[in-house]
């Protein structure tokens, strides 16, 4: 879409009578959110890598299944409204395949999309009452690094403010309580969580196998 602006941002609010909507099932998983090169995936890819369970994200496992059957990025975001609601509803394919009772990290989770629904002039209501299927332990938010571009992200950096400005409020009206996981290297930041966690009585002991 060459001449055409990416991103149409639309700073819309959550409706008040949807956020009532009462959640249907509680869960023993972790979010890790932030805006894009935030080091999410760097970061739930250590947790793997220490034994933990984790859920990759849904638009990640999306775009790099369409690109292994031959897809160009440019033809999978030839329509990018239609493309958020294929990523969200990927994403909740994913939480839906977990067990809630099992500790497991996600990386990024449906709530996530509420703010990329925006940055495309998409309203966020429109999925508003699916974000209340499963309710989260934990949300963490990683504070921004410099923006990389590695293939899949979008590269204009205006999206990471947007993104993790709109993250924050829409966990926060949720009802979550966020907890922001400052710049250090990844090692840090794993033990940083975990320490949470831990302090919070989250943290269960077994690893996955």
């Amino acid at each position: 879409m060459p001449g055409k602006p990416l991103f149409k941002f639309r700073a819309v609010e959550l409706e008040a009578d949807l956020l009532a909507t009462p959640f249907q099932v509680q869960t023993n998983w972790h979010v890790i959110s932030g805006g894009p090169s935030c080091g999410k995936t760097t970061l739930i890819n250590l947790f793997a890598g220490k034994g933990f369970q984790i859920a990759i994200e849904g638009a990640r496992l999306y775009l790099e299944r369409e690109i292994a059957r031959g897809q160009t990025i440019e033809a999978i975001r030839s329509d990018l409204v239609n493309l958020q609601r294929i990523l969200k509803d990927t994403q909740l394919e994913v939480e839906r395949g977990l067990q809630a009772s099992e500790c497991i990290f996600l990386d990024r989770a449906i709530p996530d999309y509420l703010a990329w629904y925006r940055a495309f002039g998409v309203n966020p209501n429109e999925f508003l009452r699916e974000c209340f299927l499963h309710r989260y332990a934990s949300v963490f938010m990683l504070d921004r690094l410099p923006l990389h571009y590695d293939g899949l992200r979008y590269k204009d950096a205006a999206i990471q403010g947007f993104t993790e400005d709109w993250h924050i409020r829409d966990y926060s009206a949720l009802g979550y309580s966020i907890t922001r996981v400052p710049v250090m290297p990844p090692e840090e930041r794993l033990a940083f969580i975990l320490k949470v966690l831990t302090e919070k009585g989250l943290m269960q002991q077994e690893r996955a196998q």
